[in-house]
């Protein structure tokens, strides 16, 4: 099933998420072996390799970590090739003073939000699906 290309549509039916874990940000170097611990993401750039995974594998790992963040999925299965959604999302959630770092699989759209501010980003998004 292709995924939605209507931002109206996208937006009135993104159904935000909320997962349950606490999330962190951590680097390693690339010649360093990818801990044993479950990453939910893993991104090469050119300084080192991102891990995105649960704090408290980050802490088991020894690993260095910033940005404690929930991770919230935008259920609707919006298309790759889709244009303005993230904006849209990210445009709200900065008009609220709400950092995100976004991130877009194949099926939906996922947000890290830090901790502290993810009840008003949760109220913000369920408030621009509603519009």
């Amino acid at each position: 099933m292709p995924g939605e290309l209507d931002l109206g549509a996208l937006l009135s039916n993104m159904k935000p998420d909320l997962h349950g874990d606490i999330f962190v940000f951590c680097t390693i170097p690339h010649d360093e072996p990818l801990p044993t611990a479950t990453c939910l993401l893993t991104f090469r750039e050119h300084e080192g390799t991102t891990l995105v995974m649960r704090r408290e594998d980050a802490e088991r790992a020894g690993l260095r970590y910033d940005f404690a963040s929930r991770l919230i999925t935008l259920t609707v299965h919006s298309a790759l090739d889709a244009v303005g959604f993230l904006a849209a999302v990210t445009s709200a959630l900065a008009e609220a003073g709400i950092s995100v770092n976004a991130v877009s699989a194949f099926h939906h759209d996922h947000l890290f939000v830090p901790v502290d501010r993810v009840d008003e980003a949760m109220a913000v998004l369920q408030e621009l699906s509603a519009e």
